[in-house]
């Protein structure tokens, strides 16, 4: 095996460590406590032509590969989850069904302003009783001529408040099998839709978390992504990318942790010597580290499967469930180390533990993670 990034990953990672470290982090904090949506990141990340980072040229895309998206949300995330959080389901959530799915009139369409950076990229899936359960989906969409009539609600959906549109699953019929679920692409300026954005979160402030309502929407019916009734398969396959996402999200967390542990470990002076110096840190921090490059090991390898064309659900939920519970537990120890401060808002750490939550619930929960690695493994 080659461990070595290749020189493309490289001068990804250098442009995103430098642009996260001179444009996102500064203002992190402030707009974790104003809840302020980094509007002007996003246009300055348009401008280096990175919305679209894993998707071909022709539609206004980076043409790099996954490892490069992972390597993206990771640097992002390591100063700004909610950076990260928003900047991964853009990409996984909200262009990679269009691009997977989508015909060649709907990626002109729809792709392009999301790579360009003209809209921001969601993914409308969870309702209030179907959310790990996604099959239980209440959203309806009924026929009529030639428009879909869409009625229901969808929450917990990211970047909702800044797109110009997204797809979103409803029940379109029913199967001996159950519910007929489908794909739409909706505007969310459709009459009869509103995008609310009211929830208080424990963390990831400054990214944008909405409920939708749809009242008789109506959109054409070639708005369908993809086929008809296949909406439930199309979105475990959007799932699995997502997962890769959420699991280079939680290294990154876990790294701005780490490092902001090491670097108050060795200037925390106590009984004479910088705590750094006494073994039970050490061990904190060496168990930091060293659980941290395994979690970004197995997001690149889910990441370089995906890139291969090669079935990589096993290893995507693998990588996320490691990745999320190493966030969580780096980020308690993170605490630890900093003492009465960890738990003081001035420092990162107490930011970072909250943020981190989320990457063991998005995109499927631990549980979920578990049930599907189980399946995968014949049990």
């Amino acid at each position: 095996m080659n461990w070595d990034l290749t020189e493309e990953q490289k001068m990804i990672r250098k442009l995103m460590r430098d642009f996260s470290e001179g444009e996102v982090a500064p203002g992190a904090d402030e707009r974790d406590q104003t809840k302020k949506f980094p509007v002007d990141i996003f246009r300055k990340m348009a401008d280096l032509n990175i919305m679209g980072l894993p998707f071909p040229e022709k539609y206004g895309g980076g043409d790099a590969d996954t490892i490069s998206f992972a390597i993206a949300v990771e640097e992002l995330s390591r100063v700004c989850a909610s950076t990260g959080i928003t900047y991964s389901a853009h990409v996984s959530l909200g262009c990679s069904p269009l691009y997977q799915f989508g015909t060649e009139e709907q990626k002109e369409k729809y792709l392009v302003p999301l790579c360009r950076g003209t809209s921001m990229g969601a993914f409308g899936l969870t309702e209030a009783n179907a959310g790990s359960d996604a099959g239980g989906t209440r959203t309806t969409a009924v026929l009529q001529g030639d428009e879909w009539v869409i009625n229901g609600s969808k929450c917990f959906i990211t970047n909702a408040s800044y797109a110009d549109f997204l797809a979103l699953t409803a029940v379109t019929g029913t199967t001996e099998k159950g519910p007929e679920i489908t794909a739409l692409i909706v505007p969310t300026d459709a009459e009869g839709f509103k995008v609310i954005d009211n929830y208080v979160k424990m963390g990831l402030n400054s990214s944008n978390t909405t409920e939708l309502v749809l009242e008789d929407v109506r959109v054409p019916k070639e708005n369908v992504l993809g086929k008809r009734g296949y909406g439930f398969k199309q979105f475990l396959q959007t799932l699995d990318g997502g997962r890769i996402g959420i699991g280079a999200m939680a290294v990154g967390i876990a790294q701005g942790a780490y490092e902001a542990a090491l670097q108050y470990a060795k200037e925390r002076v106590q009984f004479g010597h910088s705590i750094s110096k006494f073994q039970v840190i050490q061990h904190k921090l060496a168990d930091m580290a060293m659980h941290i490059e395994l979690a970004r090991d197995m997001v690149y390898k889910a990441a370089w499967l995906k890139d291969q064309g090669r079935k990589y659900t096993k290893e995507a939920s693998m990588c996320k469930l490691f990745a999320s519970e190493i966030a969580m537990r780096t980020c308690d120890q993170a605490v630890q180390i900093h003492g009465g401060y960890g738990y003081m808002a001035d420092y990162k750490v107490e930011r970072f533990f909250r943020d981190a939550k989320l990457t063991e619930i998005g995109e499927g929960t631990s549980e979920i993670q578990r049930m599907v690695i189980a399946r995968e493994i014949g049990c």
